[in-house]
């Protein structure tokens, strides 16, 4: 593979240093200029066309093949998350913030497919768009560089996306996807109950909303069970409850919200407009006044099928049938690149990177404080992803086996 090469000690050693600096110095949200810049500086001597973003210190990197084809586009999140490291590696970050979840491994395995497609950009059948996101934690980043422009930056918009993400207690090499749903929707339902406050040992001459929010509360759980297949889950967590501020006062309002998890488009705009009604339904039942509003903070994050077909083949092919699993059931937590994927079709998936895998003690996850993460997968993580999109260009071209 030209200069650099997976098989190279020096294309490792570079990543492996690229992954450590940004484990350093991780930060926070949609403004990462100390990222941004030692990606800036990881990709100077490649010839991208680089683009900056304006709302967020967004990447995005243009590599023009020698020969004329269509766009792939390549993702990597860049943020880190606010938590105090304690995992006593030499490298840790000291500034109160940490990769935790990885995102410093997919910084340096996406700017690690650059330098294996950009050394055979002369026999590249096509363009490879990389998109180095900030803001995934969260911040929905990937809506504000969609709104930038990301998918017309290389001129015309991208025929296929794929991204992955590492994981720290799956073991180090270890690949997994599926086709379809791969992770889930996350909405927010938000409920204010108004009554007449009171005194606790009258409660007949108040109107107590707290009787009517527990009722709602215990309602919603069993609801979903009833309203919703057990096919096309829904997974719901009632997270905060205030009321009141002192036992004998009855309180004159409530608040509480809950975190809804769903699998399907339909199943999440059918409890957007379903679950605020229901509670509302109940309060006025008790003469309360309620106030809900329900919304869908990140949609479910679907694989197309061929794309993830094209994912797992490719896995299979550079590293054996023994090394990738297609998941049964997809994963609850959430993940904006579902932006990209309501856009483009395209694939995500997994790379184990357990840094010690013991199944007595099983390593910390992530989102841990003590996550740690095999940096020596970056190599086969950079070129998953240059083979996926060179395949994917081959594929489009009508071009033969693969060359990387």
């Amino acid at each position: 593979m030209a200069d650099l090469a997976p098989g190279d000690d020096r294309f490792l050693e570079q990543l492996i240093d690229l992954r450590r600096r940004l484990h350093t110095t991780p930060e926070i949200g949609l403004q990462l200029p100390v990222t941004q810049q030692l990606v800036l500086d990881a990709l100077a001597d490649l010839d991208l066309e680089i683009t900056l973003g304006t709302e967020t210190t967004s990447v995005i990197a243009v590599l023009r093949g020698g020969r004329p084809g269509p766009v792939v586009l390549l993702r990597g999140d860049m943020d880190g998350l606010p938590l105090v490291e304690d995992t006593g590696l030499p490298f840790g970050s000291t500034n109160g913030a940490m990769h935790a979840c990885g995102h410093d491994l997919h910084v340096a395995g996406l700017v690690g497919a650059a330098r294996l497609l950009a050394a055979r950009r002369a026999e590249l059948p096509g363009t490879v768009l990389f998109m180095f996101q900030p803001g995934e934690e969260g911040y929905d980043g990937a809506s504000v560089m969609l709104r930038e422009g990301v998918l017309e930056a290389a001129g015309e918009r991208p025929i296929a996306a794929y991204g992955i993400h590492v994981a720290a207690d799956v073991a180090s090499g270890m690949i997994a996807s599926r086709p379809g749903t791969l992770m889930a929707a996350y909405s927010v339902l938000d409920v204010r109950v108004v009554g007449r406050g009171g005194h606790g040992s009258r409660p007949h001459e108040a109107l107590d909303p707290v009787p009517a929010t527990a009722e709602m509360i215990s309602a919603l759980y069993t609801h979903i069970t009833r309203r919703y297949s057990a096919f096309d889950p829904v997974v719901l967590t009632v997270g905060e409850i205030h009321a009141g501020s002192a036992p004998n006062i009855i309180p004159d309002q409530t608040h509480f919200r809950v975190g809804v998890r769903s699998f399907s488009n339909a199943t999440t705009e059918s409890l957007v407009a379903e679950l605020p009604r229901f509670v509302t339904d109940i309060g006025r039942a008790h003469g309360l006044t309620v106030h809900a509003t329900m919304r869908t903070v990140l949609p479910a994050t679907i694989n197309d099928d061929v794309e993830a077909a094209t994912f797992g083949e490719t896995a299979r092919a550079l590293f054996g049938a023994e090394r990738y699993q297609e998941l049964a059931n997809p994963r609850t937590g959430s993940e904006d690149f579902s932006r990209v994927l309501a856009e483009i079709p395209g694939a995500y998936g997994y790379v184990g990177a357990a840094k010690d895998l013991d199944p007595e003690h099983l390593p910390a996850s992530n989102h841990s404080p003590q996550a740690r993460f095999d940096d020596s997968v970056l190599a086969d993580q950079a070129l998953l992803l240059a083979t996926l999109a060179w395949n994917r260009l081959q594929a489009e071209v009508g071009e033969g086996d693969p060359v990387i």
